[in-house]
């Protein structure tokens, strides 16, 4: 990608030994309530250094799928989250804690989040994000448009980038959670519905001029195509309609991406 620069990691990053107890009870609780499917894997060459990895956003149930997910592969990542989670009681000392970084969406200090970002991946940690920026509400829960955000996190950094496709997290906890949070959760319980996760390979991102106009956007939109490419055979089956749907859930098309993007 034309005018980008490179980090390189200026420490080892080692995990805080709370994010490792913290993806070691998200597997535990994954088992518990659902039949979790991991494919795919981070290339040797990728591991060690800095990395992205991004992923689409379908459910609160997300991060606890992920980061089980990521225990599997040997792979403790920084998570961008909400702001809000920071600011709750308990979660957000812990959230802390492990090394997350918060994002102020809306706010003058939004900004921060790129700055902290770039920090965490100069020292080495491989770093997640959705970059759609929230949970989607495409009303076929395909991605939608990707925000800029990690489209200027490469810009700065170079980082490659690991597709990230996840499918059936929809169907454990509800959208409007915690409200509504516990029938759905003994329902998982009794038929522990399938979560699959699958890591495709590095996003290309070659092509790309960072001097032109619009290149964080550009960037952000193929990011996205990579994780919907990596997505569509999880759901083959149910390519336009998801079979479950979540009453709690509303559906907008502002941001949905065009249907020849899928």
């Amino acid at each position: 990608m034309a005018g980008s620069c490179t980090v390189s990691p200026s420490t080892s990053w080692s995990p805080p030994p709370l994010l490792r107890f913290a993806m070691l009870l998200a597997e535990g609780v994954v088992r518990l309530l659902t039949r979790l499917e991991v494919t795919g894997d981070i290339p040797a060459g990728l591991r060690g250094r800095p990395l992205i990895l991004a992923a689409n956003h379908i459910s609160p149930f997300d991060p606890i799928a992920v980061a089980a997910a990521f225990r599997r592969l040997g792979v403790y990542p920084r998570i961008m989250a909400n702001a809000g989670l920071f600011r709750t009681p308990v979660i957000g000392p812990l959230m802390r804690w492990q090394g997350h970084i918060q994002v102020d969406r809306g706010e003058p200090t939004a900004g921060n989040a790129v700055t902290d970002s770039v920090t965490a991946l100069n020292g080495g940690a491989p770093l997640m994000i959705y970059p759609e920026g929230r949970i989607g509400l495409d009303p076929a829960m395909w991605p939608e448009r990707g925000r800029t955000g990690v489209g200027r996190l490469v810009l700065a950094t170079g980082a490659p980038v690991v597709p990230i496709a996840i499918w059936g997290s929809h169907e454990v906890i509800p959208y409007a959670a915690p409200t509504g949070m516990w029938p759905m959760i003994w329902r998982s319980v009794r038929r522990r519905p399938r979560v699959r996760v699958h890591v495709g390979p590095p996003v290309d991102l070659s092509g790309i001029d960072a001097a032109r106009p619009g290149a964080a956007q550009r960037i952000a939109d193929r990011i996205i195509d990579a994780i919907t490419v990596e997505l569509a055979p999880l759901r083959a089956d149910e390519p336009d309609t998801p079979r479950f749907t979540d009453p709690s859930r509303p559906t907008e098309t502002r941001r949905a991406r065009p249907r020849s993007a899928r």
